[in-house]
């Protein structure tokens, strides 16, 4: 199972919010290529990048700081927040990111994300699957949809989607552990690989997801309030 760190962006600077409401900032760095580069010592060789500044704007915003990332580290990164057109995409391929994951577009323009997954390839495209109440949240998690989880998921299924994170927003932030029993559903009913999101709170809760079958876990406040050590995360990666 991948470990795969997080780093929320506004402003430049790498923040963490609660439940995705954007007054609830924590700014706990202001230069992310530091943290990523701390991320890389500790033989971490993943992370998740999300631009939140993008997500709420609807197009990319800090693509500078993906590329500044992906320029000083050789971290695996996968890139979110505002791709809504092909222009955005390509940016950030350009800029240095090895996949991109589709939210808010995959709900309001599927037609346009078929289009996107034939020409990339599945390994490039993650599906981004935001929930509350089993309902997908889109727009930087702002704005309601009729769409429930798992029928969201079987439809990017059938265009050959591989890859999908999945975040309970009520758990994201929280440090209050992930939705097992949501992610359980998942695996069982689309036999996708899932990378869990939102709410791990201890290494216990990494190995939970590594049970129950997830292919990668996204750590974010539990890493920057000190929950879960990076030498207990590299410890994991070793022992894997």
């Amino acid at each position: 199972m991948k470990i795969i760190p997080a780093i929320d962006i506004i402003d430049g600077k790498c923040v963490r919010l609660s439940k995705g409401d954007y007054s609830t900032k924590k700014i706990y760095n202001e230069n992310p290529v530091e943290v990523a580069k701390e991320f890389e010592s500790f033989g971490i060789q993943f992370l998740h990048l999300v631009d939140l500044d993008g997500a709420k704007s609807k197009h990319i915003v800090n693509q500078k700081v993906l590329e500044k990332i992906a320029s000083k580290t050789s971290l695996h990164i996968d890139f979110g927040g505002g791709l809504k057109t092909e222009e955005d995409i390509e940016t950030a391929f350009n800029c240095g990111a090895k996949q991109i994951t589709i939210g808010s577009i995959a709900v309001q323009n599927p037609e346009f994300c078929y289009e996107i997954i034939h020409k990339y390839g599945s390994k490039k495209i993650i599906l981004g699957a935001d929930c509350e109440n089993r309902e997908i949240k889109t727009s930087g998690w702002l704005e309601e949809s009729d769409r429930d989880i798992i029928d969201f998921i079987l439809q990017y299924q059938k265009c050959n989607i591989e890859n999908v994170i999945c975040t309970d927003i009520s758990k994201d932030g929280m440090l209050q552990g992930a939705s097992t029993e949501l992610y359980q559903e998942i695996l069982v009913k689309t036999h996708i690989n899932l990378i869990a999101s939102g709410g791990i709170s201890c290494l216990e809760d990494v190995f939970k997801m590594k049970e129950i079958g997830c292919s990668g876990t996204i750590i974010g406040k539990a890493i920057y309030e000190n929950k879960i050590s990076l030498n207990q995360l590299q410890n994991f990666i070793e022992n894997a």
